[in-house]
């Protein structure tokens, strides 16, 4: 037990404390990018990825994935802060950041919802997502990513935003190409430095040293109203006092935001776990993620930080970068913390374009290439649910995309299973009819099942074997309930056989009359639930 839990934390302490300190210095315009889209101080969203990086990488259910403060959550945010805002500046006494202590207290309310998901073990149910709406996850989050990137290549000037131009525009590509070129070529010279770390110390020395004239960490946060990577935070005293005005009558948005921010941020870690997973081909603990997310959640509204979930463009920088341990999440946070306080003047020269640079090479790794082959090798159901993923994943966000997802796998293997029902009819020797159902028995299936029976023409004896099917929910116990109650009116027998313990348990609980119908048997079907098996595991 020691010794896997050692194994957790680090099995290469130099490649994962590296690797932490590349993903860290990629976190600091990431989390700058998204308190801007929030609309709040720069600060918080840097501090919100501390507190969610340090407390996820130590206590959640997969080593090395990478959390802090994201996009996704960060869209939801916006209107719940506005609103805060608006209330505060109309009141008599105005309240200045109202809205951003609205966002405090409605982190701790998602922070329980997410802690209540783990406790009640609902991350297993990640694994039940198609591999068309993992694809399509993945391929939609990649042109998110490229996307997010492009707005860096613009300047706002006079509060008026435009792209940028000329020599400074040639200059940003060349380094961005510098920087990508670097990754792609150091790995196959070696790989005892990560590629992108030293691609970022490079292009950074040619800036500084060639006193080039390019946008920097700095200068972005300036552009976007920030003061730099210095400040301080929102005092409890604060959130005390805005508590009592925000449960005055304003309860309804912040639960309602609550519910969706707790959903977003655990659909898109799970989904993130899953994808890790599948890249290191080693198996993490959704349940056990879930807490994770929820206590660092907590932790941030408690103390002032944005809250935030799983991030797959940094998680896998730390994957490629040699990251598999703890360590490297707790590396990245820890020095994403030094850099606020005591190397700021430092973090700030470093050049916007070789943090593009990684970025674009993570685009790269993270978009499905292999999806273009496969379109017209699977499925057609599968091809759209993945096209329609992607394209949803871009156009709305995360959550609706995945969602939208499952409900159109779960529609089309329900059509195509409500066509599997099937009826073997043989008569016996002694004059009794058999039907032999094969499939599966479930709402989709119910009216296809019940015309395989002729009431009126069947003889007197009817038997009804299930041995090769099995009745899954309600509207198939209802349905078959349907069938004997037709033959019992019109005098005749029937009997079920080969039915299973869960749907004899049912029909007798509605029907007990039916113990003299259900013949037991020593071969009868044994069902075992795939996702209770799964979770033993876990």
């Amino acid at each position: 037990m020691i010794s896997k839990t050692i194994k957790n934390f680090t099995q290469n302490p130099k490649n994962d404390i590296l690797s932490g300190l590349t993903v860290a210095l990629a976190l600091v315009p990431e989390a700058v990018a998204f308190a801007f889209v929030a609309g709040v101080d720069p600060l918080v969203g840097l501090y919100g990825a501390f507190m969610m990086g340090i407390i996820t990488s130590l206590f959640g259910g997969r080593p090395g994935m990478i959390s802090g403060a994201t996009g996704a959550m960060a869209v939801v945010m916006v209107h719940l802060i506005q609103q805060g805002n608006a209330v505060g500046a109309a009141m008599e006494v105005p309240i200045e950041n109202l809205g951003l202590q609205w966002l405090f207290i409605t982190l701790l309310l998602v922070g329980a919802i997410q802690i209540s998901a783990g406790v009640l073990r609902l991350g297993k149910f990640v694994r039940l997502i198609p591999h068309p709406v993992m694809m399509g996850f993945v391929n939609g989050l990649a042109i998110v990513i490229f996307l997010s990137q492009l707005g860096l290549f613009k300047e706002t000037t006079n509060g008026t935003t435009s792209w940028i131009s000329g020599l400074e525009l040639y200059t940003m590509i060349g380094l961005v190409a510098l920087t990508m070129g670097i990754m792609f070529g150091l790995p196959k010279l070696t790989k005892k430095v990560p590629a992108a770390l030293t691609a970022i110390a490079i292009v950074a020395a040619i800036t500084i040293f060639g006193q080039l004239d390019v946008s920097t960490v700095g200068s972005f946060i300036r552009e976007g109203g920030g003061e730099g990577l210095q400040g301080s935070l929102p005092s409890f005293q604060e959130q005390i006092f805005s508590l009592f005005h925000t449960l005055a009558g304003h309860w309804e948005l912040i639960l309602s935001t609550a519910f969706i921010l707790a959903a977003v941020g655990l659909i898109e870690s799970l989904m993130t776990l899953s994808l890790i997973d599948e890249m290191t081909e080693t198996r993490g603990s959704g349940n056990r993620e879930c807490v994770a997310q929820g206590g660092a959640n907590v932790v941030n509204g408690l103390f002032g930080g944005m809250g935030g979930c799983a991030m797959i463009g940094q998680s896998i920088i730390n994957i490629n970068s040699g990251g598999r341990g703890r360590l490297s999440g707790a590396t990245a946070a820890i020095a994403l913390l030094c850099f606020i306080l005591f190397a700021a003047p430092l973090i700030e020269q470093i050049p916007i374009a070789a943090l593009v640079g990684v970025m674009f090479m993570v685009v790269i790794g993270t978009f499905a290439w292999s999806s273009f082959r496969l379109l017209n090798k699977i499925p057609l159901a599968d091809a759209i649910v993945l096209i329609t993923v992607s394209a949803i994943t871009v156009w709305q966000d995360l959550a609706v995309a995945v969602i939208v997802g499952v409900i159109m796998s779960a529609l089309v293997f329900a059509w195509k299973n409500a066509t599997m029902i099937r009826a073997r009819k043989y008569t016996t020797d002694k004059g009794v009819k058999i039907y032999e159902i094969w499939g599966p028995l479930f709402f989709g299936s119910t009216t296809n099942f019940i015309n395989k029976f002729n009431f009126k023409k069947d003889p007197n004896t009817v038997e009804i074997d299930f041995i090769e099917s099995k009745v899954s929910d309600h509207s198939g116990i209802e349905a078959l309930r349907g069938i004997v109650n037709k033959y019992q009116s019109l005098g005749k027998q029937v009997t079920l056989t080969h039915l299973s313990p869960d749907c004899k348990a049912l029909l007798l609980k509605r029907n007990p009359e039916f113990e003299t119908v259900i013949r037991d048997s020593v071969d009868d079907p044994r069902y075992y639930v795939v996702s209770d098996l799964m979770d033993s595991e876990v």
